[in-house]
């Protein structure tokens, strides 16, 4: 056996480069002998070549070689090419037709402190194998696009012996699975420990049974009737949104501790973060019910958009996620509030994806190149290609788009496919050419689109001109126009709608659209349901906005008017172009609040005041310098103003949006609870906390509790309250990464990193986990003023934290390290402050490939 060295400078990968795997691999057979230091792999590949002779090369990572055998034949360990990353047998070692190869190896799934392969979360075997895990297991091509069926036998002394696929055969000490659907083996997934489940069943639409079942540790099975439902639910959607029926006998799901992501949908076996699964209304809040019931369905759906058509290679990542994302969205638009889910979709691409978009990470949807792939599960992956996903859906329509979707099952059913063949499927079922749409996918940044208007009176002529530009990024920095959906509406000056919804397609650089016959000058309600993942740029008054705010019948651009209000009053404050908060804004809240109970979740959207990193990117990008802590002076001030002038209705509100009935997680009475909290939030800026001592003494769920703690930290009285959480939940992880989370988000930013330091010597912080650790660190990192303290002690915190965690988890350390992502943005103190914590991180002996990649990205920025 030769050794070949492996360099150690990471070489990127290259869309351009790729090529077809040579050999088919029809079959896998694979048996499993579980030890926590010493688990022994044997793995039977069943190759042919493709197209002549080739050199045969596996990946595999951590593995340690017992045996190799072809066609039964012991191989000579002289024929082989073995270095830390890949094992190759020469064309010439290997037959003209088809062979199987026999590999044993050894791996140590107690020491697999990255999550990544087969490793142990709390003496439970568990793998994550997307996106090149599978390598951490066995000898194989590990890419999307070798797709074989797998038999899998497991032995071990564990009672409950999961893999994907179907139940084949079972004795003591030993279990045997069959999955009859070819897949990649990144949807490899197994699980050995001490389960219980949660059973149920599912009767497709064809009339077979399903047996379901969610697997926990005991103790824990009381919590999972929700998820369960979410799933059922799910499973009926799918059928009559999409004609999408499962194709297996069984369905699990397993909720897991020690897990770098939210959740995986493994084939048949799906293993999810346990906060994504456990609830009650005791633990759980609204926000967590929600967020299960949204996972729970994307990992189902990606049964079919992901599974069943998985993607070529990992470019084409956001073939199988944008897509999936946005069908998990238009269930949850179904199951709830399809308003208001509209709205906190878009507040999470713009909190995530338009500052990835703007900053050193940006990448176009479907990038050209990455040096780690597991850098690259990012919101413009996800949220951006959810967007571009429901921008072809308004120019096709739904028809169009149910049409294209049953030609892309049809079409490209148990294959590996790319964005090209997802655009054609649209091509080909609506007669469409999108060449040009494309340029989502491969072309980096947001749009602007800059709107102006012209009124002709005596003509009763309105006309828009629009112009759209998009800004240099990274590798790009000449961008095309795009086509740009637009939906937009009029407004009378009474607030009736004299120009209905109407779908308006911008493809040049500066386009016009016309409207005749108008009597008087209306009110544009343009980019209605936000109908293209684009920023909006029209000079336009306040009272316009407070018209809208008021008047609009779009729900979307009704919320928007007043963000838009609230966000220039904010900017106006933070960079002292005025002394106190826009009195039209202030005044804007009364109609929203004597209106509050006909939607209470849409009126709590509409009182949450614009975030502080939000503020900051609005005045970068008006090109003034943002000080985080004048933002911070200034949002306390405009919520003060708010609550002053409106406490008599809040108040109101808050007294009769309590809800003494049972809990309930459904929108109705969660809406409820939401409207009442925000009243609170405002109201506690008044009465110095009082209100939130009564509710955290009789809160009857965590939904409340939390909130009521919250607000207690924010007026320093949660000491007694803080300790009394602490000892009741003391046993309970996931109640205790709140308590961690909470305490972070609402520190006092000239305390935000002392008191990080101090909840990082406590006993309960088990760094190692990766809940607990996102739970402290990205509560610092979100607490806007205290990380970006101008001391810099919270980016010093931070980078030790990342240094640390780095030689544990690289996974967990480089999507961590996007904290840095705005660095740029700031004065010239704190810019040198966060690169100095940069370099050091960077000049750390040993830094991993994910976080040496993020790292050198984020410097870049910084010229």
């Amino acid at each position: 056996m030769s050794d070949a060295p492996h360099s150690d400078v990471p070489q990127p990968t290259l869309l351009a480069d790729y090529r077809p795997y040579p050999f088919t691999l029809d079959h896998v057979s694979l048996t499993f002998r579980l030890a926590p230091k010493g688990t022994r792999v044997c793995a039977k590949l069943s190759l042919a070549p493709k197209d002549g002779p080739a050199d045969l090369v596996l990946d595999g990572e951590d593995l340690r070689l017992i045996s190799i055998a072809l066609d039964g034949t012991a191989l000579d360990p002289a024929t082989l090419t073995l270095t830390d990353r890949q094992l190759t047998l020469p064309a010439a070692a290997l037959p003209a037709g088809p062979f199987t190869l026999e590999t044993e190896v050894e791996i140590d799934p107690e020491a697999n402190t990255a999550l990544e392969g087969l490793y142990l979360s709390g003496g439970m075997f568990c793998t994550q194998c997307e996106a090149e895990g599978f390598r951490h297991i066995t000898y194989y091509p590990d890419r999307p696009d070798v797709m074989a069926r797998f038999d899998v036998r497991i032995e071990s002394d564990m009672p409950v012996l999961l893999s994907n696929g179907n139940p084949v055969a079972q004795g003591a000490g030993w279990a045997e699975w069959r999955d009859p659907w070819p897949k990649p083996a990144y949807l490899f997934a197994l699980v050995a420990g001490n389960l219980v489940a949660l059973r149920d069943d599912f009767i497709t639409a064809s009339g077979r049974t399903v047996d379901l079942a969610i697997w926990v540790r005991p103790g824990d099975e009381d919590r999972c009737a929700y998820a369960m439902d979410a799933l059922k639910r799910s499973m009926a959607w799918d059928e009559s949104t999409y004609g999408r029926e499962y194709d297996l006998d069984v369905f699990n799901i397993v909720a897991v501790d020690d897990f770098n992501m939210g959740a995986m949908e493994n084939k048949g076996l799906n293993i999810f973060n346990a906060k994504l699964v456990l609830a009650s209304p005791e633990t759980a809040t609204d926000t967590d019910y929600e967020r299960i019931e949204s996972v729970i369905a994307h990992e189902y759906f990606h049964n079919w958009t992901g599974n069943r058509i998985t993607c070529r290679d990992w470019f084409q990542l956001c073939l199988k996620e944008g897509l999936t994302v946005f069908r998990d969205q238009q269930f949850s638009a179904d199951e709830r509030s399809a308003a208001v889910r509209r709205i906190e979709d878009v507040l999470a691409l713009r909190a995530r994806q338009f500052r990835e978009d703007a900053g050193p990470l940006a990448h176009p949807v479907r990038p050209e190149s990455y040096v780690e792939i597991n850098n690259f599960y990012t919101a413009t992956v996800y949220e951006k290609g959810a967007e571009v996903i429901g921008m072809l859906r308004r120019l096709v329509g739904p028809e169009g788009y149910r049409r294209a979707l049953d030609l892309y099952f049809d079409r490209h059913d148990g294959q590996a496919a790319t964005i090209e063949d997802w655009l054609k499927v649209f091509e080909d079922a609506c007669d469409r050419d999108l060449t040009q749409f494309k340029r989502w996918y491969t072309e980096a940044g947001t749009p602007r689109l800059h709107v102006t208007e012209d009124w002709d009176a005596e003509a009763g002529r309105f006309t828009l001109e629009f112009t759209q530009e998009t800004a240099a990024t990274p590798g790009q920095p000449v961008k095309g126009a795009r086509v740009i959906p637009v939906e937009l509406g009029l407004l009378g000056p009474n607030g009736d709608e004299v120009q209905p919804s109407t779908l308006i397609e911008i493809t040049e650089p500066r386009q016009s659209a016309v409207f005749e016959g108008l009597s008087a000058r209306p009110v544009p309600s343009i980019l209605r349901g936000f109908s293209a993942p684009v920023i909006l740029e029209r000079e336009t008054t306040q009272a316009a906005r407070a018209f809208l705010f008021a008047h609009d019948t779009d729900p979307f651009n009704r919320w928007e008017a007043g963000r838009n209000l609230a966000r220039t009053a904010l900017m106006a404050l933070a960079r002292g172009a005025a002394t106190a908060p826009d009195p039209e804004l202030i005044a804007a809240y009364g109609p929203l609040l004597r209106d509050a109970e006909t939607d209470p979740a849409f009126a709590a959207l509409c009182l949450r005041l614009p975030g502080e990193d939000e503020i900051a990117a609005a005045l970068h990008g008006a090109g003034h310098t943002p000080d985080p802590a004048e933002i911070h002076a200034a949002r306390a001030r405009l919520a003060r103003a708010i609550a002053q002038a409106h406490e008599e209705a809040l108040a109101a509100l808050y007294i009769r949006m309590k809800d003494d009935g049972p809990y309930s997680p459904d929108a109705g009475p969660a809406g409820r609870r939401a409207l009442r909290l925000a009243c609170l939030g405002l109201l506690n800026r008044l009465d110095n906390g009082a209100r939130a001592q009564a509710l955290f003494a009789e809160a009857g769920n965590m939904t409340e509790s939390l909130s009521a703690l919250a607000c207690l930290i924010e007026t320093n009285k949660a000491a007694g309250a803080l300790a009394e959480f602490r000892d009741r939940w003391a046993g309970e992880r996931l109640v205790m990464d709140k308590w961690f989370l909470v305490q972070m988000l609402h520190a006092a930013p000239d305390r935000a990193a002392q008191e990080a330091a101090h909840l990082a010597a406590l006993p309960e912080f088990d760094w190692k986990n990766p809940n607990r650790f996102r739970s402290l660190m990205g509560g610092l990192s979100a607490n806007h003023a205290g990380f970006h303290h101008a001391s810099g002690a919270g980016y010093r915190f931070y980078a030790d934290w990342l240094i640390r965690m780095d030689a544990m988890n690289p996974q967990i350390t480089a999507r961590m390290s996007t904290a840095f992502e705005t660095w740029p943005r700031y004065d010239a103190g704190r810019q040198a402050l966060a690169r100095a914590e940069l370099q050091r991180i960077a000049a750390t002996e040993g830094l991993s490939r994910d976080t040496g990649e993020m790292v050198a990205r984020l410097l870049a920025a910084g010229g």
